[in-house]
């Protein structure tokens, strides 16, 4: 019998190394100066939730001659919900969830995506000072558009980490936000365990367990809060280390 497992994974280019230790380099100068400049970051993300349950390697297994006429049927376009959240020392800002007027759950667009800024993201800030705060977004091609960036620079200035922003975020660096790399991994751990039937069921899991957990998630992160973060792995807490950058200017190469 052939088993055929499939593994998913984020291929580094040799070119984005240095990108990753310039940005790097940029974070440790900013917390010598600013000893807590990484609680002034609001960290921002997007995720799907598939109704039907998230990709694993356990349901990507391929089993060839037990039966060749059995086989599991699933939706081409199974049904989901696009969320986003911000994550800072302060909690999360969100979950916020793209859809069109008629309440239908729709995917990100540069439209939707400054609809959000606008509508949602911008008058929760209202009750924090701006001017002390930073903004990262990854480089997804509705964050990047000129009207987008030029929107997130009426209210950060130049206190934007983003590609083709005035601090540049390093291409395929997801393993350095704490979304990616926690949250959003420990949230669907949490919102598929009663097995919902309906987006409006997942979507109240999203929302409860978020809420709930939201302070505890931030604990778990990277620990990106407390005074020693950097001491902490993964992500933004190892990035920022001299001996993590010391040592990883090799070994990356050899990538």
């Amino acid at each position: 019998m052939c088993v055929i497992i499939l593994q998913f994974g984020l291929a580094i280019h040799q070119k984005d190394h240095q990108a990753r230790r310039r940005f790097v380099k940029w974070a440790q100068n900013e917390i010598a100066v600013v000893p807590d400049f990484h609680k002034r970051i609001l960290f921002s993300d997007e995720a799907h939730f598939w109704l039907n349950g998230y990709v694993n390697k356990q349901n990507c297994r391929i089993w060839s001659e037990a039966n060749p006429q059995v086989y599991v049927e699933t939706p081409l376009h199974p049904e989901k919900l696009t969320v986003w959240c911000a994550l800072w020392a302060g909690g999360i800002i969100g979950p916020y969830f793209f859809k069109i007027n008629e309440g239908h759950n729709v995917t990100v667009n540069g439209d939707r995506y400054r609809a959000m800024i606008t509508n949602f993201f911008i008058p929760e800030l209202n009750n924090h000072d701006v001017q002390e705060l930073w903004f990262q977004q990854d480089g997804a091609t509705c964050h990047t558009a000129r009207a987008t960036i030029d929107l997130l620079k009426d209210t950060f200035g130049d206190r934007l980490i983003s590609r083709f922003g005035p601090v540049n975020w390093p291409p395929r660096s997801c393993d350095s936000t704490p979304l990616d790399y926690f949250l959003w991994g420990y949230v669907k751990s949490l919102v598929y365990a009663d097995k919902p039937q309906t987006l409006d069921h997942l979507e109240d899991n999203i929302r409860r367990v978020i809420a709930v957990y939201g302070h505890k998630c931030w604990k778990k992160s990277s620990k990106i809060g407390r005074s020693d973060w950097t001491t902490f792995e993964p992500a933004m807490a190892v990035l920022c280390q001299k001996s993590y950058l010391k040592c990883n200017a090799t070994r990356l190469s050899f990538e």
